[in-house]
């Protein structure tokens, strides 16, 4: 396997490692504490939200901790791959932190639970989170040049944008449901969590989207760190939401519809696809 030097100073290559593989670690246990398996965290919500917790808590267990681990265990070998492992996962981890740890009806009588007790492990996380990406940033390959299609980029990216936007409306649909009417579907039984989502998808993740397609017309080839942290989040977050879409849906999830998992479904396929595609258009210089 190829090696890398260019990693900075020995100082961070070694802490971001260990950043790394503690939050790979913290991940493991607490999707094992939580409602997956032993039940030791009790989130203060509805017990429906379980459904959605349980989706991720299977991402977090079998796919992020992993790719957490090998990345900070590849960071301390000097292993190239390390640099593109640790920056899939940063903008993905800040998300789930920010769901667990302010998403939930704290001022709510009507939930009781225990996760404060887990303040500092969603807080190790969250801070771990920001310092591998400015890392992985300030180390990641520039070397590239970017040999897009005019057409098949023009392709991908009405597809891309379609999609975003279909996913988009149906947020703010739901938003001005709550405005008209002061309720919505689940909204009652969770609106913290409800407010989170939508904040953070209209706010964040669409914007991401339609800035990455931006990017690729206007600064392909300097845009490469980005889009890879980008499609990292993309793809990680697509795969929680899909996992969650799942098990709502084999739990009858009074909250589920088919139509947001048949939006998710595609819009994971394109995301997947396009992930493929941004990779395969990103070539090193011949030497």
């Amino acid at each position: 396997m190829e090696k890398d030097n260019a990693f900075g100073s020995e100082f961070e290559r070694i802490l971001v490692g260990l950043l790394a593989v503690v939050t790979g670690v913290l991940l493991v246990y607490l999707a094992l504490q939580g409602p997956l398996f032993l039940g030791n965290i009790r989130y203060k919500s509805h017990p429906v939200i379980n459904n959605q917790i349980l989706g991720q808590d299977v991402v977090n267990l079998f796919l992020l901790s992993l790719i957490s681990l090998a990345g900070g265990i590849a960071l301390w070998l000097r292993r190239a791959v390390a640099k593109y492992l640790l920056l899939l996962t940063p903008l993905y981890l800040i998300y789930f932190v920010l769901s667990y740890t302010i998403g939930w009806e704290w001022s709510s009588p009507a939930y009781t639970g225990n996760s404060e007790k887990y303040f500092f492990h969603f807080l190790f996380i969250l801070v771990a989170a920001v310092l591998v990406m400015l890392y992985s940033l300030s180390v990641f390959p520039r070397d590239r040049s970017a040999r897009f299609n005019r057409k098949g980029l023009a392709v991908y990216s009405a597809l891309l944008v379609f999609f975003m936007l279909a996913f988009a409306a149906m947020w703010m649909k739901e938003v001005f449901e709550v405005m008209a009417r002061g309720t919505t579907r689940g909204y009652d039984i969770a609106p913290t969590a409800f407010w989170l989502v939508r904040v953070f998808d209209l706010g964040f993740t669409i914007p991401l989207g339609l800035l990455s397609v931006y990017l690729l017309w206007t600064r392909p080839a300097s845009s490469f760190p980005i889009q890879f942290m980008f499609y990292g989040f993309f793809c990680t977050m697509v795969v929680a939401v899909n996992a969650m879409g799942i098990i709502m849906w084999l739990k009858k999830d009074p909250t589920f519809l088919f139509r947001d998992l048949a939006v998710f479904l595609i819009l994971g396929l394109i995301v997947f696809a396009g992930f493929v595609y941004i990779l395969r258009n990103f070539k090193r210089p011949a030497a």
